[in-house]
């Protein structure tokens, strides 16, 4: 994944840039949905495509658990409209 760490037990996914740290948090709304909730990249790593490339390990990963997705994040929701998937 490039670098990011994928925490289960925080439900989130993390990625460590130059002593700074980007996420994607999300929820398990039932075993087979996922509810990304939240992103964030901070100001110094932003502008740099990170928080489009945590969606998108989000996003594999659900795919291959074959979950439903839910953008409750205003990035994740603007992602799948854009994909044609929300």
């Amino acid at each position: 994944m490039d670098g990011i760490q994928h925490q289960v037990e925080r439900q989130r996914f993390v990625i460590e840039v130059e002593g700074h740290e980007a996420l994607l948090e999300y929820r398990m709304v039932s075993p087979s949905v996922i509810d990304f909730i939240h992103t964030y990249t901070p100001h110094a790593l932003r502008g740099r495509g990170i928080a489009a490339r945590l969606v998108d390990a989000g996003l594999a990963h659900a795919e291959a658990q074959r979950l439903q997705v839910i953008g409750s994040c205003s990035y994740v929701a603007k992602v799948l409209r854009e994909r044609g998937l929300g």
